[in-house]
């Protein structure tokens, strides 16, 4: 075991140990090469323990399996980032989007960041039923003026569009152009399988969940794009319905499979290489900075991923690409160090990331040893 490798068993051993969590997995790579794989706490359903193949709903730490998948395919020319969606998805033209195009919906500038107001959980998991809303949605703002948050729309918006281009669900396309190849096909999903169903450990609530009705007056803009219906739950994301279908915007992995996939977009991984470093270099650019309409505070976007890591003393945000999940999984790149980390939780804590904080710490003061 490397002392890179101790540092992080012990440091999720103790958040275990100490009850801040229940059950983790966290993996480093550095430079294409997994230096490390560490697992602590139980799976609440069966009791036994986590292990680094547990699969673990991670919600938006999962778009960077949709951004991977459009990032591909305009390397292999099946689209480029300035292709009008409705140029492959014609019904996405009406009211005003015609010039919209996949660049807007990956940096979240397309204006449609809202579902309709009376949304279901079971609308969430009926794939028609949703993309030929947001195909008739009216946008917030004129597509490319300004932007906001698009936390559930972003996976219809590129995952209807990679369909219409490829013919493929986005979940297909993940599993044969990106999973397959980087030997993951088992442990990275957006749609899990029914066959994958059971490996998925339930997401858990510690203490009482979030006020609703509270956060809705904070944040009123949100609730308008995400209605309360639909707002991410323990119940929710357990749902084993919710959890097989494909709703681009999240996703359902082991932190050593989306360590392998930002690896794979940083570098050569086991011979696999998704994306060139031409492309990585467009990728990793500050594409948007702005005041984002939905929360109010200034924002920086690459493509198809936001910039920095949700932590106080992490390393330079400008060089690190990645997504947070709102119950507190995170997974980036860091371009600076060569480094990708990834950790997947069961306690589902909107809002906090101390454990990522924790780990991120341990990884930043190895530095040049990782």
């Amino acid at each position: 075991m490397s002392e890179l490798q101790r540092k992080v068993q012990e440091t999720i051993d103790q958040l275990v140990e100490s009850g801040a969590e229940t059950g983790l997995q966290v993996a480093v790579h550095q430079d294409g090469r997994q230096v490390v794989d560490a697992v602590a706490g139980v799976d609440a359903a069966t009791g036994s323990p986590i292990t680094s193949d547990t699969l673990i709903y991670s919600s938006s730490a999962g778009k960077a399996l949709t951004s991977a998948v459009v990032h591909v395919l305009v390397e292999r020319g099946v689209f480029g980032y300035d292709t009008p969606i409705a140029e492959v998805w014609p019904e996405f033209a009406a009211k005003g989007k015609d010039k919209a195009t996949i660049r807007h919906a990956l940096t979240h500038t397309l204006g449609t960041p809202g579902v309709p107001a009376d949304t279901t959980p079971d609308d969430l998991v009926d794939w028609d039923k949703m993309v030929t809303a947001l195909a008739d949605a009216e946008p917030w703002w004129e597509p490319g003026t300004k932007t906001g948050y698009h936390a559930q729309t972003f996976g219809w918006l590129l995952g209807e569009t990679v369909r219409r281009a490829t013919g493929r669900p986005i979940s297909q396309v993940l599993k044969e152009e990106v999973a397959t190849p980087l030997g993951v096909a088992d442990e990275l999903f957006l749609g899990v399988p029914a066959s994958h169903l059971d490996k998925v450990a339930p997401l858990v609530q510690v203490g009482d969940p979030v006020d609703l009705d509270q956060l809705e007056q904070w944040m009123p803009t949100y609730f308008k794009a995400v209605p309360k219906a639909v707002q991410l739950s323990v119940e929710m994301c357990n749902r084993r319905d919710y959890l097989a279908a494909d709703i681009p915007a999240g996703g359902t992995f082991s932190a050593r499979a989306i360590a392998k996939l930002y690896a794979a977009l940083l570098g050569e991984v086991d011979g696999v290489r998704l994306i060139s470093p031409e492309r990585l270099r467009e990728v990793s650019a500050v594409a948007v900075d702005g005041v984002d309409e939905i929360f109010g505070h200034p924002s920086q976007y690459a493509l198809g991923f936001g910039l920095g890591r949700p932590v106080e003393n992490g390393p330079d945000a400008s060089s690190v690409l990645g997504w947070p999940g709102a119950g507190g999984s995170h997974a980036d790149m860091d371009l600076s160090s060569g480094t990708t980390l990834a950790l997947t939780k069961t306690r589902f804590s909107p809002g906090d990331y101390s454990a990522v904080a924790a780990v991120s710490d341990v990884i930043t003061k190895a530095g040049a040893s990782v």
